[in-house]
């Protein structure tokens, strides 16, 4: 059953009635008129494009190419708003005027997009580092249910990567690609004022599920040192800031607004497996073949459906008297995924007031953010089982009641033999007999205090306190019926099976800013000064508990934990003649993860720019409205290396049920057990990982800024690159350490457009295409140079005990793909177990192997278009990349005749039909046969809409539209979705193809 709205919680019905109820109170119907007019600019030049709305409504249109406009109204209507990018704001009272003669004047403020940046804003065109905002006009459409889904392919520079297709997947974001490879290399989420911890909440997929998009005004990326410096020690990986929607100005306007859709989401594809038929024909006269069934079951298509989802958001703003701004709002979303039993069920609140008191000389904005959502995850392990499992065998089988009637493989042909253990789970059962479920509260809030000092009107002193808390509870329980926990207890005991986990979870997260800002012109000079204190403080606590079914525990731990971060900043903007700028940032940190003596870093930036167009000799090239020449170099550090809040100190690890130590008490004639507790490798000198970024870039405008967009350059070095190394014996107590050791260098370009291809009063048309090219290399791994120091191993995969597929190597890209050379006979096809002798020693081992590629796209793009004609509304935006590779772990590891039958486990597997291609006897897992190009073009999303306006005398505007995400990929990788987070296949959950119907009214 569909559940459309959460009717059971109070806030929510509280809302509604409260919104509609003032909605039908204040509706009233009016005698129309008509009255026209025209406007001109400051030269008395008409003004095509200028937005004329009735003050306090929605209603309004725009000047034609002649300046002209008709307009009708009701008798309420007393005043007129006349409005252009660039102008100041003109209101005109109506009175018994029928025709209006109007010239706006210039407002360069106007002129320039505000920029929202660390401890303050600036203006596009005054920015002198690599800043870029998108607003909620040029978001992402559809059905986007996280914040990250709106900003996707929008930001050259920024590549974003969703975890699958499942209900609030999380994403992994990239500015600039990593600068780490131990450390985290996510970008800084700022909401609202307050840096939220980046390591996630216990029970969410994704952190940022707790700000619903509805909520969102604008997200400013924070690219280069000059601008992330600011933020010290957790900046390295770029600065991503989100600020939520503001009260209204006006103090007659009173504004509600409701968004809903409904959306269905479907699989486009599957892994090509054999089908029943194919499977009997290549299984006939072969080992297995008694063990075949009658079925002809398509076990992906079992456990993946088509869903349905369903999004509702309500908001209320206004002004109260002139003084208090206010927005509240109210957001449901339930989002069903396609694999069974896999959803999330979310309800958000959000509250902004912005009062301003003495004067306008004190400013606040405070904000409080709720979220509580119930998660379903679905048992992802049942998308990998769907492949491999007998297409002949039935879901449900009875001849196995106490596996809960579901198909089982068993030790012998006799159903109760016990299940066979290595054998795969049925994926229905692991469906159907696996629940696992969270509950995740969440509240982010700040109080900004901005009080300009009466009679020293320069000088303004702000206050910024904020939060973050949450609290999770979750588990997963499975019942005596699931096979795979068959022999789940102690041994000689018969309270055997099934599993049971809990787990709770508490953060908080606390932040007092302090600082005061400075500014002053005189003459041709203007200094923009500021400087502060931070202070903020993480904890979090928790239980995890396990045992079977019976209530045997194998594990029971309590665990808290905590760390503070202090910081003194400062950042002084100098511009002389309108035209020559200069920023130079300082931070301070001082953080508790590390040992007194490399607890505090200095983070320092410098910036310059240079407003060319502002020349003398630039004002006769009039096709060119603005250009600008900014560079920057800075220092900026990451502190989350990854390894804890104290990897300095000394610590222990008391040891689990299973490594108890075990003595003979002569008194007791007992044995008896006590947990163990071990010591555990420390560096007391680690320290922070350190990014110098140098920047160059050009801002540019064309045309009368119909033409607008960036080109820059950029170079980074990460020195005390933290890696895990091989320690002399007895020097610690570990063998391999995590040590600052290494460093790493980035490079790129990036180039971004954005034209206005059609302007006129019925018909625009924009469209907009980002692009970079980066290049990622490490350049040292160890303290001294080691000419037989291979690099470290990683990307765990399946098909083998302890199997990885890619290394961090001197001189080459993280991640990169260590295989072996694969030999191809005369038509083709590869010739099983035959690789390249490629260092000539007449032995294949692994000093054959080679790196074949790399998991991270040397080029990548977004671009996004928007047309409106009259009142229908189409719009469109696109991703690609190029020079990126795959390991293709499910052919790898499904795709070999041995598989068909193993006797050892008395069942049969299916195989991918990539088998036809290879031939393969037995598994090959380290050919470079499965490293595969990634090349893609994805189509994000398909909208068109229809808007109604002056509904209801002007006072109610609504819009339909259609939206279709992900409708496809074009891409010549084998597997399902070249799209992978890591760069290794493995039964990632598949991203749907979703059509979704919305509706918006406001009030």
């Amino acid at each position: 059953m569909i559940k459309l709205l959460p009717l059971t919680k109070e806030s929510f019905v509280g809302a509604l009635i409260v919104m509609f109820s003032f909605f039908l109170s204040t509706s009233v119907i009016a005698q129309q008129r008509t009255i026209k007019g025209t406007v001109v600019d400051e030269t008395g030049s008409p003004l095509p494009g200028v937005a004329v709305v009735i003050q306090g409504t929605t209603q309004g249109t725009t000047t034609d190419f002649d300046g002209k406009f008709a307009i009708d109204l009701n008798e309420t209507a007393k005043f007129l708003e006349f409005s252009y990018i660039g102008y100041q704001k003109k209101v005109a009272e109506i009175g018994t005027t029928t025709n209006f003669d109007i010239a706006l004047d210039v407002d360069a403020e106007q002129l320039e997009e505000v920029l929202v940046i660390g401890y303050g804003s600036t203006t596009k065109k005054d920015a002198t580092g690599s800043v870029e905002a998108v607003t909620a006009d040029s978001f992402n459409k559809g059905a986007i249910n996280s914040p990250q889904g709106l900003l996707q392919g929008k930001v050259a520079g920024v590549q974003i990567t969703t975890g699958g297709g499942a209900p609030g997947s999380g994403s992994t974001i990239r500015i600039r690609s990593g600068s780490s490879l131990s450390a985290s290399n996510d970008p800084l989420i700022v909401i609202d004022g307050v840096p939220v911890d980046s390591e996630g909440v216990s029970g969410m997929r994704n952190p940022l599920n707790a700000i619903n998009p509805a909520d969102i005004e604008s997200m400013t990326v924070l690219k280069d040192a000059s601008a992330t410096a600011i933020y010290g020690s957790r900046a390295s990986n770029g600065v991503i800031i989100i600020t939520t929607k503001k009260g209204a100005t006006n103090e007659s306007s009173i504004n509600v607004n409701y968004n809903g859709s409904v959306s269905i989401n479907t699989l486009n594809d599957q892994v090509d497996v054999l089908s029943a038929d194919q499977y009997r024909q290549m299984m006939s006269g072969r080992p297995g073949e008694h063990l075949l069934g009658d079925a002809n079951t398509n076990w992906q298509s079992e456990v993946m459906n088509t869903s349905v989802s369903t999004d509702h958001n309500v908001g209320v703003s206004g002004n109260v008297k002139g003084w208090l701004p206010y927005r509240a709002s109210v957001g449901y979303t339930l989002d069903n995924g396609t694999l069974d039993g896999s959803s999330m069920d979310r309800t958000t609140m959000n509250l902004n007031l912005s009062p301003s008191l003495l004067d306008d000389h004190l400013k606040i904005n405070a904000s409080v953010k709720g979220m509580f959502v119930n998660n379903k995850f679905g048992n992802t392990g049942a998308i990998g089982s769907a492949v491999s499992y007998d297409p002949t065998q039935p879901v449900y089988d009875d001849r196995f009641p106490q596996y809960g009637g579901y198909h089982t493989w068993t030790n012998t042909s006799d159903p109760a033999s016990g299940r066979s253990v290595n054998a795969p789970s049925n994926p229905m059962a692991m469906v159907h007999q696996n629940s696992n479920t969270s509950n995740v509260n969440r509240s982010i809030g700040n109080a900004q205090f901005d009080y300009k000092v009466h009679g020293f009107e320069d000088l303004t002193f702000k206050v910024n306190a904020g939060y973050d808390y949450s609290s999770s509870k979750g588990g997963v329980y499975e019942g005596l019926e699931t096979s795979w926990n068959e022999n789940n207890g102690p041994a000689g005991s018969d309270e055997k099976g099934g599993y049971v986990s809990d787990y709770t979870q508490t953060k908080r997260n606390e932040l007092l800013d302090v600082y005061a800002q400075y500014n002053k012109e005189i003459g041709k000079h203007k200094f923009d000064v500021m400087g502060g204190y931070s202070w903020q403080h993480f904890y979090e606590d928790g239980t995890s508990v396990e045992s079977n079914a019976y209530g045997y525990k194998t594990k029971d731990q309590t665990w808290a934990t905590e760390y503070y971060l202090v910081s003194f900043f400062g950042r002084a903007n100098y511009t002389f003649n309108e035209k020559y700028m200069a920023t130079v940032t300082v931070r301070q940190d001082g953080t508790s993860r590390f040992s007194p003596n490399n607890r505090w870093g200095t983070f320092p930036s410098l910036a310059l720019a240079w407003k060319i167009k502002e020349e003398p000799w630039m004002q006769g090239v009039t096709a060119v409205s603005d250009l600008k020449l900014r560079a920057g170099v800075g220092v900026t550090g990451q502190q989350n290396i990854g390894a804890g809040n104290y990897p300095y100190m000394p610590t222990y690890t008391v040891g689990d049920a299973n490594s108890k130590y075990g003595f003979y008490n002569p008194t007791t004639g007992q044995w008896e057990y006590i947990n163990t507790t071990r010591p555990e490798g420390y560096d007391e000198n680690i320290k922070w990982e350190e990014t110098i970024t140098y920047n160059a870039g050009f801002d540019y405008g064309l045309f009368n800024d119909r033409v607008t967009g960036s080109l820059e350059g950029y170079y980074r070095v990460t020195n005390d690159l933290l890696n895990v190394i091989p320690v002399p014996g007895g020097s610690n107590l570990t063998n391999m350490l995590l040590t600052n050791v290494g460093s790493m260098e980035n490079k790129g370009v990036e180039f971004s457009v954005n034209t206005k291809i059609i302007q006129k009063q019925d018909m625009h048309w924009d469209f907009g295409v980002n692009m970079t090219w980066n290049d990622s290399k490490i350049t040292k791994l160890t303290l001294v140079d080691d000419p037989n120091y291979e690099g470290v191993k990683v990307g765990g995969i399946a098909g083998g005990t302890g199997e990885t597929i890619q290394i961090h190597r001197e001189g080459y890209t993280p991640y990169s793909f260590l295989v072996y050379e694969q030999i191809y006979d005369d038509n083709g096809k590869p010739i099983e177990g035959a690789y390249v002798d490629r260092n000539g020693d007449g032995v294949i081992d692994e000093k054959d192997k080679y790196i074949a590629g790399d998991p991270m796209a040397n080029f990548y793009l977004g671009f996004s278009t928007r047309f409106m004609y009259k009142n229908w509304e189409f719009s469109m935006s696109a991703r690609a990349q190029f020079g990126a590779q795959v390991y293709n772990n499910v052919d790898s590891n499904n795709s070999a005749y041995d598989q068909l039958y193993v006797s050892a486990n008395n069942n049969t597997n299916n195989v991918t039909t990539d088998i036809y291609n290879t031939g393969f006897q037995t598994r090959q897992l380290h050919s470079d046969y499965y490293i595969q190009d990634a090349n893609f073009l994805r189509i994000d999303n398909i909208m068109v809409g229809y808007n109604f306006n002056n509904l209801f005398g002007g006072k109610t505007s609504a819009r339909v539209f259609g939206t279709v995400n992900n409708p496809c990929v074009f891409s010549n990788y084998k597997g399902v979705d070249p799209e992978i987070q890591g760069g290794i296949d493995n039964n990632m959950y598949p991203r749907p193809t979703t059509y979704m119907l919305g509706f918006n009214v406001n009030f």
